[in-house]
């Protein structure tokens, strides 16, 4: 059987009650690393608009300047004729189109720099990161827009989340520019792995270079993944999704229903399958956790100045700390391997001064300024990072809840409520006060101890809390061999003689099950 890489769903039928924008985007001489965008619009009647550039993309929570890489700026009327623009600010143009009709707008867009949140352009391939490539209509984000792709003349593919227009080769469809800017484009020659179906939605793995490695096993492996994700939550929210790599070194982020991804066959091979397999659990299980099950703040989004939020550290924290349960269930690793990420992730951040200093609150509104892993260099030693202790966090809520309801619930409960009863019903995030809410009806009891570990810098009582699950952790000083300097190692053992609700909570946690054979 023969399968399309450029990703088509079909879409039966396209009513537009509201006049899309239309783009199309070539790359007549990808060596010079610059796209060329071509805007045609029928505005309503007025004297002027303003366009915009966002200046970052979501999912990654840092202000990008995209504006400064449009150059060539050219306005049209009906007839051909220069309108009047004018630059506004960091990221607008104001355009004078008074009586011209249908606007047509073309600007170039340069690109340098190998990333998942840059668009890039070479020689041999092309990808673009919407956000930086499409003008957008102040204060009309839900807009509709149509994309057309004009891919270099040896370039066969183009692979992407967004539905195709029937009939228009390389033309696609977005309701409004949050579904567009969410929507990454790969263009090149790609590779199409065999696709697979759950609950008989199909998902495909797209790529640039994707080299050698054992490609069934792999496909194999992330079905898995997504089976044990999704029952996790208990519903598939998309009709179709599409894993996109990008090739090696450049990140990854999270969409509705795709995701970019560094990725590299050698690189498979060489630093580890099962690195690989927890960075794309990690990306699949954000289309959930962050796209769908979100603070408040993250959508509708500003794209001007940023989303910031002090809830990071469940949008980015609770997805790594499910990244080993889900790849634990799915057989991918062992028990032992499950609770070394979290060990590393305690030990990691209970060795450092910033959690002396920043709480995890503070570190999620502050990525925008200190970076995703906290600062580098000057005041490094005053930070801490969402994905290092957010995990830990989630950790312990999951190991207080299973405590408090006799194991009849869990932290996988509060993130089903979540979903539910925000993402599902109500159609937006939810308020820190709201998350607190739901946790507290999931466990039947606050659990305010374990919120001063997320909005003060409060040590965890680690021992307490692993102790629910029968598990011992070791917090005191070792001297380090040959230094007098010491530290934490926080080794993990079973306690001697657990009880029937400690084995349970062990073994239910985690999905260990009775076969780990960790607890006697």
């Amino acid at each position: 059987m023969k399968f399309l890489i450029c990703y088509f769903s079909i879409v039966s039928s396209l009513v537009f009650a509201q006049e899309p924008m239309k783009y199309v985007v070539s790359m007549e001489n990808p060596a010079s690393q610059t796209f060329h965008v071509s805007l045609n619009y029928e505005p309503e009647k007025s004297d002027s608009l303003v366009l915009k550039m966002p200046d970052w993309t979501p999912g990654y929570y840092q202000l990008m300047d995209y504006a400064a890489n449009v150059s060539a700026f050219k306005a049209k009327d009906s007839n051909g004729n220069p309108i009047e623009w004018k630059r506004s600010g960091k990221t607008g143009w104001v355009i004078y189109n008074k009586n011209a009709g249908s606007l047509t707008i073309d600007y170039d867009v340069k690109t340098t720099r190998k990333f998942v949140a840059t668009s890039y352009l070479d020689s041999a391939h092309a990808y673009i990161t919407p956000a930086s490539m499409f003008l957008y209509l102040d204060q009309k984000i839900k807009t509709p827009a149509e994309v057309a792709i004009i891919p270099y003349k040896d370039w066969k593919n183009v692979a992407t989340g967004l539905d195709s227009i029937p009939k228009r080769k390389f033309s696609y469809y977005a309701p409004d520019f949050d579904v567009l800017y969410d929507s990454p484009f790969l263009i090149g020659n790609l590779e199409e792995l065999p696709p697979f179906k759950v609950k008989g939605i199909p998902h495909r793995f797209i790529g640039y270079k994707l080299g050698e490695f054992d490609k069934i096993k792999f496909m194999a492996d992330i079905k898995k993944i997504v089976e044990k994700a999704s029952a996790l939550i208990g519903d598939i929210p998309y009709k179709h999704y599409t894993f996109i790599a990008i090739g090696p070194g450049q990140g990854g982020i999270e969409h509705l229903n795709s995701t970019t991804i560094s990725f590299s066959g050698e690189q498979l091979n060489s630093r580890g399958w099962e690195g690989m397999l927890g960075f794309i659990t990690h990306e699949y299980f954000h289309h959930y956790n962050v796209k769908r099950i979100r603070p408040v703040e993250l959508g509708p989004f500003d794209y001007e100045n940023g989303s910031r939020t002090n809830m990071l550290w469940v949008s980015e924290g609770l997805t790594v700390y499910y990244e080993p349960i889900i790849m634990k269930e799915a057989g991918l690793i062992t028990t032992e391997k499950m609770l070394e990420s979290y060990r590393s992730h305690i030990a990691e951040v209970e060795n450092k001064p910033g959690r002396l200093h920043q709480s995890l609150a503070q570190a999620s509104a502050q990525t925008w300024s200190d970076g995703p892993f906290g600062r580098t260099g000057e005041g490094a030693d005053q930070t801490i990072s969402v994905y290092r202790k957010g995990p830990i966090v989630g950790l312990l809520f999951d190991f207080a809840i299973r405590h408090e309801t006799q194991n009849k619930k869990s932290l996988d409960d509060v993130m089903r409520k979540l979903y539910k009863d925000f993402y599902k019903s109500k159609k937006r995030g939810f308020t820190e006060n709201e998350l607190r809410e739901t946790i507290t009806k999931v466990a039947g009891k606050p659990l305010d101890e374990l919120f001063t570990y997320i909005y003060t810098t409060a040590e965890p009582d680690y021992k307490k809390y692993f102790g629910y699950a029968g598990l011992d952790i070791d917090t005191a000083p070792k001297q380090i061999a040959g230094s007098d300097k010491t530290e934490k190692l926080f080794t993990i053992t079973p306690v001697e003689n657990p009880t029937k609700l400690q084995k349970k909570v062990f073994e239910d946690w985690g999905r260990a099950g009775k076969s780990a054979g960790l607890l006697p």
